[in-house]
């Protein structure tokens, strides 16, 4: 459990080598830009990190979750923006067609997004429908040829690129969760629309925007998993996506760390290092404490996703502990940094604000622990 393969180490120290010469130095610019990163996207997809888990049968790597979430920590590492889009398409949009879809969907989608030919998004929030995902307002309805859906997603990352969207729709809305089903969408489908594009604090190169199905027509083979089988797939869905936001956040919690310690060796105040007092020691000695504990519950997690076993509880903790420590640790590093951590100029501002979504999409920590006590308690 604790050492990594060499396959692993291979998987990472690409990731590595490839965030830190070509990810790393115009995140900056992309975050003053919102620019979406096209040609990183391009070349996540060239090095096989666009469709990690995806059998080489329909395009993909063929990897476990545990080479998924070493590369997305080393993306996050020097851009959180980048690693989102990494994130969404392969834990949100790939994954519940791997494992919910028929064989038919899996060929007609996988290999288009594994090879970046398409972008996916994950599309389950609503106005009315966040944390209480079982609230769908979405309508599907039943048509001569297939279905037709009509309502608004909210918050959807990578909507504004996303050329496939694993989508939700009710088709009783009194019947709450149990009326839920799951649908693989096109953009190209009638009825599909991009609506408003959201100004963000953080990870600001990753579009984010509401989707409006109009009357959107879906043909019946669309319908992912079972009738009625939606929320399911959804719940089990998002147990993956906490492990991507895990990932995500130990990523700009080691960032953070290194930035803040190389700052504390070179910075002097009453004629020593700052290194050299115990102050700082100690805010070091914790973040480094929580990085670590936090990777081994991610690690833990993606570890029994992959093998099959249930992993509820582990993600929701893994989740909880990683993006706690992220903010965590970006606090520190703008306090270690003093003054000049508050300016624009310096990265821990940047961190700063990313690290903030972690707590809040694929679950809030509020909801990770009611997760959490529920399996406690029963």
């Amino acid at each position: 459990m604790f050492d990594l393969s060499d396959d692993l180490v291979a998987v990472r120290d690409m990731a590595r080598d490839f965030a830190r010469s070509e990810v790393l130095p115009g995140a900056s610019a992309r975050d003053r830009s919102h620019a979406f990163p096209a040609e990183l996207v391009a070349r996540l997809a060239e090095l096989g990190l666009l469709g990690v888990f995806i059998p080489t049968e329909y395009g993909g790597s063929g990897l476990d979750i545990l080479a998924y979430v070493l590369a997305l920590e080393e993306i996050c590492y020097a851009d959180a923006g980048v690693g989102v889009i990494m994130s969404v398409q392969n834990s949100l949009a790939s994954w519940p067609i791997l494992a919910f879809g028929t064989e038919a969907q899996k060929r007609a989608y996988l290999p288009r997004m594994a090879s970046g030919a398409a972008i996916g998004c994950y599309a389950l929030t609503e106005p009315a429908a966040g944390s209480d995902a079982g609230a769908q307002r979405t309508r599907a309805t039943k048509t001569a040829t297939g279905w037709r859906l009509d309502g608004t997603k909210m918050w959807i990352t990578n909507g504004p690129q996303a050329a496939i969207a694993v989508t939700y729709g009710n088709l009783d809305v009194e019947a709450r969760h149990r009326g839920v089903c799951a649908f693989i969408v096109e953009s190209s489908f009638p009825g599909f629309q991009v609506g408003k594009v959201e100004e963000k604090m953080g990870i600001r190169c990753s579009s984010t925007s509401e989707l409006i199905y109009d009357g959107m027509e879906v043909p019946a083979e669309n319908l992912l998993g079972e009738e009625r089988g939606g929320f399911k797939i959804a719940m089990a869905t998002l147990d993956g996506g906490r492990i991507g936001i895990a990932a995500q956040a130990l990523g700009i919690a080691q960032r953070a760390l290194d930035l803040a310690v190389a700052h504390a060796r070179g910075r002097t105040t009453f004629g020593k290092s700052i290194a050299d007092h115990q102050a700082i020691q100690w805010k070091i000695a914790d973040m480094k404490t929580r990085i670590e504990s936090a990777r081994l519950l991610t690690w833990r997690a993606a570890w029994m996703k992959g093998a099959g076993q249930r992993a509820s509880l582990e993600c929701s903790m893994a989740k909880l502990a990683a993006s706690e420590t992220a903010n965590f640790c970006a606090y520190e590093a703008v306090q270690i940094f003093g003054g000049y951590g508050y300016s624009v100029e310096y990265e821990v501002e940047r961190l700063y604000r990313d690290a903030r979504i972690t707590t809040l999409y694929e679950g809030t920590s509020e909801i990770q622990r009611l997760v959490i006590s529920k399996s406690v308690l029963g």
